[in-house]
């Protein structure tokens, strides 16, 4: 509720805008923020400023000001790997603590933004986070807000985090690169390059690039054999089509305890394979990887990378947003 009151009767009480200050040629910006508690000292400068009334809040039990909802609501909603800036005209900023994956709960996102006068904006969830990026800000909509909203927003935030940063753990890779053509330099290899970039962009050590052939037997004792050596991310490039004389997806299968997905319902890259064996994920990765700059590998790649295990079902709701062409 605003109220008018004269300047000499106002100490003790909060303003619920901000006040400008004009000196010309010295200064001219906020002399008081909005909720600012007028003190004794303040009424000669409320004066000189040509103020002989102010307006002030006044708050029932009931209610809270917008810069206190917006601090509560952020505390409530940011998960590990978060940091809160300062409220700023009643929002408050979430920001990566660390470099990793940005994770969000979308259904409670939603339940949040169903609240009348609330407002949670967030990044597109399930990318990469560098460290001091804003990924998230919350507020309410109006300067005071019922304090039943606010208390709905932190239950609805109760458990899981509905917002994390969840760290890099994988840090060890080998790529097993398949085809005749390749293995005996008729053809140029151009995968490694392209996936030690993209690789080394997260601090992935790429431990080895290893040349097979097109032979099934010798492509599952490399992707073994990186396995056992502590990789904990296999790269197989080549042989992806559905040409029969294309033999990585057998040999992934051979060698994966649980195969997600051969295929995912984006473009470019639709004929990626993703598997898993043990901890170790494997990529079967088809030729756009290497022709295009985003593909289904770099929408994937970082919940592999921050040690998220996908699911059939994960990527099959990729397909809402799936087409990644210009």
């Amino acid at each position: 509720m605003l109220r008018e009151v004269p300047v000499e009767e106002a100490v003790g009480l909060a303003l619920a805008h901000d006040l400008t200050r004009i000196i010309p040629g010295q200064f001219k910006g906020r002399a008081f923020a909005k909720g600012h508690v007028i003190q004794p000292e303040d009424i000669p400068v409320l004066l000189d400023m040509g103020k002989r009334h102010i307006y002030v809040m006044e708050l029932s039990a009931d209610e809270l000001h917008e810069d206190e909802a917006a601090v509560r609501m952020a505390a409530a909603v940011a998960g590990d790997g978060l940091t809160a800036t300062d409220v700023h005209e009643g929002k408050v900023v979430l920001k990566a603590a660390r470099d990793g994956l940005l994770r969000v709960d979308e259904e409670r996102v939603y339940a949040i933004n169903r609240i009348d006068g609330i407002a949670l904006s967030t990044r597109k969830p399930n990318v990469s986070a560098s460290r001091g990026q804003s990924v998230a800000a919350i507020r309410p909509i109006p300067l005071v807000i019922e304090r039943e909203k606010v208390e709905r927003v932190c239950a609805i935030a109760t458990g899981q985090p509905v917002l994390e940063v969840l760290p890099w753990v994988v840090r060890r890779a080998v790529v097993v690169t398949t085809g005749s053509e390749i293995q005996s330099g008729r053809i140029e290899d151009r995968a490694g390059p392209v996936l030690r970039e993209k690789l080394g962009a997260f601090g992935v050590e790429v431990m080895r690039q290893v040349f097979p052939g097109d032979d099934v037997d010798a492509i599952l004792t490399e992707i073994r054999r990186a396995c056992s050596d502590g990789a904990q991310l296999v790269c197989v490039t080549g042989g992806m089509s559905v040409d029969p004389d294309d033999r990585s997806p057998a040999a992934i299968g051979a060698a994966a305890d649980t195969v997600i997905s051969y295929g995912t319902p984006i473009l470019p890259g639709s004929m990626l394979m993703l598997a898993y064996a043990g901890g170790t994920a494997i990529f079967g990765l088809p030729g756009a990887v290497i022709h295009d700059p985003v593909t289904s590998f770099d929408v994937l790649l970082p919940r592999v990378l921050a040690g998220v295990r996908l699911t059939k079902d994960d990527i099959a709701r990729l397909g809402a947003g799936g087409w990644l062409n210009e």
